[in-house]
């Protein structure tokens, strides 16, 4: 991939921790770039898969919140795009009002709903009868208080969204804790080339009918001394009671070791579906 050619899409509009990640994912990189926001997530997905833009930048998981469904969503039942990256953001939190306006009369908050509950004891001790409204993104948020000619609602988002819409600070860093990460994910048409110091994505799901399938699939790991980081399950959505299996280990899948442990889980599993293998990130 040209380094000049790069162009990233990320949750729009300006101002949101996407953009963010997706600056902060490009800055690490030779060349220039071009951020382009989307409405949606799916629509972030949908960009790069037509080639509008060439990697998409999307939130996985929080650490307050857990895994972003919306996410997982897009990669197991919508989309071929594969992990190239990731980003671990630090997360804060601003409470934002229209000029003029004070904490006191707050009757409203709008926010991205992982931002809402991310802030929930700040809601409930300091804004207890106020009630809350979904957006599509926390700078959205910002920018549609700003647009309306009330000064009882209020909106979380970044500090940049604040700045960029000239909205108020009612207060600031009000995220319930103060380590509160997340990680986002670089998705393009291909995942990344070793570099000795990787993890892999997938997902799979259990042969029917087979007790301790699911054991026996993680076996595989633990007998290559594969360190796993995650695992989770999901609505399989079609057949019910049944689930696809996040999981996430150390290595890269053409590594030898790795890729002799990926081919006895194909035995043992039902559907394997690799999202992809990429440089792992500590967390700051």
């Amino acid at each position: 991939m040209s380094e000049a050619s790069r162009r990233i899409a990320y949750l729009g509009p300006m101002g949101t921790f996407s953009e963010e990640a997706a600056t902060l994912y490009a800055s690490g990189r030779e060349g220039a770039f071009q951020a382009l926001p989307f409405p949606s997530f799916p629509a972030v997905a949908q960009a790069v898969e037509t080639g509008v833009a060439t990697e998409g930048m999307l939130p996985f998981e929080n650490s307050l919140e857990g895994a972003v469904s919306a996410t997982l969503d897009i990669l197991i039942h919508e989309s071929p795009l594969r992990i190239r990256g990731e980003v671990i953001l630090p997360v804060r939190h601003f409470l934002w009002g229209r000029p003029g306006s004070d904490l006191t009369g707050i009757r409203r908050v709008i926010s991205h709903p992982q931002a809402l509950g991310q802030c929930r004891r700040f809601l409930d001790r300091l804004l207890p009868g106020a009630s809350t409204v979904a957006a599509l993104s926390t700078a959205g948020a910002v920018e549609q208080i700003m647009r309306d000619d009330t000064l009882d609602q209020a909106a979380i988002g970044t500090q940049r969204a604040g700045a960029l819409f000239g909205a108020l600070a009612l207060a600031p860093d009000i995220q319930d804790e103060k380590r509160n990460f997340t990680r986002f994910i670089v998705v393009s048409h291909t995942d990344h080339p070793p570099t000795g110091h990787d993890k892999t994505s997938l997902v799979f799901t259990t042969q029917r009918n087979v007790p301790g399938s699911l054991q026996a699939c993680l076996a595989e790991l633990a007998q290559s001394q594969i360190q796993l980081f995650h695992i989770e399950s999901r609505p399989h959505k079609v057949r019910m009671g049944e689930y696809f299996f996040l999981i996430e280990f150390e290595g890269h899948r053409e590594e030898p070791i790795v890729a002799g442990a990926l081919e006895r889980l194909r035995t043992r599993a039902d559907i394997v579906t690799i999202f992809g293998s990429y440089p792992a990130t500590t967390i700051p």
